[in-house]
């Protein structure tokens, strides 16, 4: 039954553009487990990797398409005949082919506007013959000239593509940009599919990535943790609980993997989470100060977005230290299965914030429990 919420179509390209990102070697087997991650949270469509970087990147493909996931599975190509004819080997049904469309671009790679349109013929109907899907991308698009990146999407609308990508590929977009340059393109391909996506260069991959669906793009693109080129890319647990843990859109996330997702992508690309990274970082629940834990005993939403458990992380936690107050107290105690009342913890309060203010830091159990045994 339809809610009359718009559905967001989810790609992730962690083991793409993600593994694109300095440093980063996912193994073989870390990606089936990344793959099988992504598809038991619901993911749409796994852009799984580039044919062209080899035989061993042919062969990781076709391990993947064995898992036969409950997933679209795609790979990407430059706009080069000979890379998509190697992506048909490699069994997956959905295939991405990319075109520089900004000026800055053209230049670099000595191509020209027909030359763009001219190949974006060929090797839509050529790698027709090949996959259930062919999407096709605009790289570069927030810096393309606007009648130009019109007449793309409608050449490929023309030609029948299931989706054109819109990236956004050195982050310098805004959200008020982006909206923009989606409103505009509905109208001038009206019949076509646009997908966007973000790099976080100036830290709005996200808001950009939202933006993007707010303006009616049927799919973004995402990677676990945002891991990616540079400053990374929109990451998947932040835009699709910013969509779906709202309750502004549908989608098939299930939100209550996430945790466990990007930890996993977290060990295998050997860059840690910080403790305040949005969604999953360990102490993006944890509360110190102590209106706020009072508040937060009163009604949890009062100084929090969403229950925990929505993302698959641990419950909210309260932190003895230098901003604690005397309700707060009260729950970290009780936790360490320390009943006291309102008036010890008063007498607890100054205690424990010149420890934490002694250590720049929290008190730990043991620091805790000792304090109280010199009050009881």
């Amino acid at each position: 039954m339809s809610t009359g919420r718009p559905n967001v179509h989810m790609v992730d390209t962690t083991l793409r553009d993600g593994a694109q990102a300095p440093g980063v070697v996912f193994r073989p087997l870390e990606k089936i487990e990344i793959a099988s991650g992504l598809a038991a949270c619901g993911i749409d469509e796994i852009e799984a990797g580039i044919p062209a970087m080899g035989d061993l990147a042919c062969r990781e493909l076709r391990a993947l398409a064995r898992l036969d996931l409950p997933c679209l599975l795609s790979c990407w190509c430059r706009a080069v005949k000979g890379e998509v004819a190697l992506a048909a080997g490699c069994n997956v049904p959905g295939v991405h082919i990319s075109f520089p469309v900004s000026p800055i671009l053209l230049g670099t790679f000595g191509k020209t506007r027909e030359w763009v349109l001219d190949t974006l013929a060929q090797l839509v109907e050529y790698a027709g013959r090949y996959f259930d899907r062919v999407s096709v991308g605009a790289q570069d698009a927030t810096r393309a000239e606007t009648v130009f990146l019109h007449r793309f999407a409608r050449t490929a609308q023309d030609f029948g593509v299931h989706r054109l990508r819109l990236a956004d590929t050195v982050g310098l977009a805004s959200p008020s940009m982006v909206m923009g340059m989606i409103t505009d393109l509905r109208a001038a391909a009206p019949g076509l599919d646009l997908e966007f996506h973000a790099h976080n260069d100036l830290g709005m991959a996200t808001a950009n990535a939202v933006s993007a669906a707010q303006a009616g793009a049927a799919a973004l693109s995402v990677t676990v943790n945002g891991i990616g080129e540079r400053a990374g890319n929109a990451p998947l647990e932040e835009t699709a609980t910013a969509l779906f843990g709202t309750g502004t859109f549908q989608g098939n996330i299930r939100l209550a993997g996430l945790n466990r997702l990007c930890n996993t992508v977290a060990r295998f690309s050997n860059r840690p989470l910080p403790p305040d990274k949005p969604i999953v970082g360990t102490q993006v629940f944890s509360h110190e100060s102590g209106v706020h834990c009072a508040g937060m005993m009163r009604d949890p939403r009062s100084y929090q977005l969403f229950d925990p458990a929505l993302v698959g992380a641990p419950p909210s936690a309260f932190v003895a230290g230098s901003h604690s107050g005397s309700a707060g107290l009260v729950r970290v105690f009780r936790a360490l299965g320390i009943s006291i009342d309102r008036a010890t913890a008063r007498t607890l309060v100054p205690m424990v914030r010149k420890q934490a203010l002694a250590q720049s830091g929290p008190l730990d159990s043991g620091q805790l429990k000792q304090i109280y045994r010199m009050v009881s």
